[in-house]
């Protein structure tokens, strides 16, 4: 069986401050709260967990990977700007057009995420969390297809997007071109192989499927951490 989605990773310079603002937002319950880091467990069909650990990295670029929120009115999108702004969000700039209806924003660590117009037909039957949007190849999209055994919900012009079949965010590749890659990334995949099962065995899986096992200066740590075929860093937990 294949790994399941167990969390989107956040490295955060005060991971317990980055936390409640997304449990606040989000209206997520606080699963765990220690001093080296929060884990929040979703309150919707959003299937996996947000960790947020932390680190003492600069913060280089722009992230490969945001979230789309949706919006049912115009007037919800407004309330739903106006509690993240109030929480600690702020609005910036990554070029979008004044033309464009989505409102974008960071986290008080500069997370970039974007609040979507009603209306939108990719995310129609999508929760709150609607997609989390990335910056990467038609491969990748294939790739995590066959490592999560989520079908494909859109594969059109290199631009590729998959759901579990659970429900819950879409989960996008854009195609290119692509961003470069700028250091360490402060969001990545944690992958769970179900209770039971064997982490070398879905490691050798992975890397038939194209991913490569790689070291960031992990130590001696009961994880691996691999690359996506666009060389996006994604760790393998512990079978649970």
């Amino acid at each position: 069986m294949a790994s399941h989605l167990y969390a989107l990773c956040f490295d955060a310079h005060d991971p317990l401050r980055l936390g409640r603002f997304w449990a606040d937002f989000l209206g997520w319950e606080t699963f765990d709260d220690t001093s080296d880091g929060i884990t929040l467990l979703p309150s919707d069909d959003t299937g996996f967990r947000l960790r947020f650990r932390p680190t003492q990295e600069r913060r280089t670029g722009r992230n490969h990977m945001h979230f789309d929120l949706t919006s049912t009115s115009f007037d919800d999108q407004k309330q739903v700007v106006e509690r993240a702004l109030r929480l600690g969000a702020r609005h910036i700039d990554i070029g979008q057009r004044p033309e464009e209806g989505h409102v974008v924003l960071a986290d008080p660590e500069g997370n970039e995420f974007c609040v979507i117009e009603p209306g939108n037909s990719f995310l129609a039957e999508c929760g709150f969390i609607g997609a989390l949007a990335g910056d990467g190849s038609q491969e990748a999209g294939y790739f995590w297809s066959r490592a999560l055994g989520w079908p494909l919900v859109w594969d059109q012009d290199q631009e590729t997007a998959i759901r579990s079949p659970h429900g819950g965010p879409k989960v996008t590749w854009g195609g290119p071109p692509l961003m470069p890659k700028t250091g360490e990334e402060r969001l990545h995949f944690d992958l769970a192989p179900p209770a039971g099962s064997d982490q070398r065995t879905e490691v050798d899986r992975l890397v038939s499927l194209g991913a490569t096992r790689i070291d960031i200066g992990q130590g001696d740590v009961d994880w691996v951490v691999m690359a996506d075929p666009d060389g996006h860093e994604f760790c393998v937990l512990t079978p649970r």
